[in-house]
């Protein structure tokens, strides 16, 4: 069955079986879940840590495309701060790239960046309110590095010592969210935290089809599809949260992605061997982050909230 083929096939069951729901709060986990216990916030380290390959060349940039592996290895090493803790700027920026990536696999995968999207969108609006928020209360000479700037700034060297206040961390969302009130643990809302999880699931399934489209063939063997490879990652990661009308929604959309040569492409490689490269450093870069935001969630009871 030919590329265009499955497209075709894909188009006329996505519209039939789910219309607009992939934009209305389809990486939601839509049942209510109980509360749990919170942990008290840990203190934070103020040393940025080097996650950089140490005597590896960078990645390289691929001329004219919106995707950049490159960009996106950038962030997620500027990511990982102190010990225990993520800043929040370029993990965001690291899902900019993420969100590119996803566009460049066609229509129907971009769907699923759309939503997402609208998650990165909740928490800059939340950090833009509270900046605004703080910028109310500060004397004259105010701190600037209290807060964290929503925009898409990529000097994230400046963050090293502002991680006590608001939407500078991962840690710093979790703390200032629970301390005013805006994280429920029965009803949905569009907290920060809440936002987070949702992000932290999809990174999850990411990561994982990342993982495998970068791993060789055994011998005798022949090298999966990428369709195949992201429809299994998927039903092992994100659909556990889906329903089953999005859930076949999302497996149909695979269908429609595109051979291992794009891929390529994408990622400015020749080869397989070459591919395995470049995404195991990528996948590397993105289980650093995700432990890091796992554990924080956890320590606060949020790795169900509903």
């Amino acid at each position: 069955m030919g590329v265009k083929f499955r497209a075709c096939v894909a188009i006329v069951f996505i519209l039939l079986l789910l219309g607009s729901m992939w934009l209305h709060g389809n990486l939601e986990h839509w049942n209510t879940c109980p509360i749990a216990s919170r942990v008290k916030n840990k203190p934070l380290s103020l040393t940025i840590v080097n996650s950089s390959d140490e005597g590896v060349a960078p990645l390289r940039v691929c001329p004219g495309q919106r995707f950049q592996i490159a960009k996106l290895q950038a962030h997620l090493q500027a990511a990982p701060v102190s010990a225990n803790d993520v800043l929040l700027m370029p993990y965001l920026a690291s899902w900019d790239e993420l969100i590119k990536f996803l566009e460049a696999l066609g229509p129907m995968v971009g769907l699923i960046s759309q939503e997402i999207e609208s998650k990165t969108t909740i928490i800059r609006d939340l950090a833009q309110k509270a900046e605004k928020e703080a910028e109310k209360k500060m004397t004259p000479q105010r701190d600037t590095g209290m807060v964290i700037s929503h925009n898409r700034s990529s000097n994230y060297s400046e963050l090293n010592h502002r991680l006590s206040f608001g939407y500078t961390s991962i840690r710093s969302m979790i703390k200032w969210e629970l301390e005013n009130g805006l994280v429920d643990f029965h009803q949905q809302t569009n907290s920060g935290c809440r936002t987070l999880l949702r992000l932290h699931r999809a990174l999850l399934w990411l990561q994982n089809f990342l993982q495998e489209l970068g791993k060789d063939a055994s011998e005798g063997e022949r090298l999966q599809s990428p369709s195949d490879l992201c429809k299994e990652t998927y039903q092992r990661t994100l659909a556990h949260h889906h329903t089953w009308l999005v859930r076949k929604g999302a497996e149909l959309a695979f269908l429609a992605m595109p051979e291992r040569p794009y891929f390529y492409k994408l990622v400015c490689v020749g080869t397989q061997a070459e591919a395995s490269v470049v995404l195991n450093r990528v996948v590397r870069a993105i289980e650093e982050v995700y432990k890091r935001n796992e554990v924080a969630l956890q320590e606060h009871g949020m790795l169900d909230l509903p």
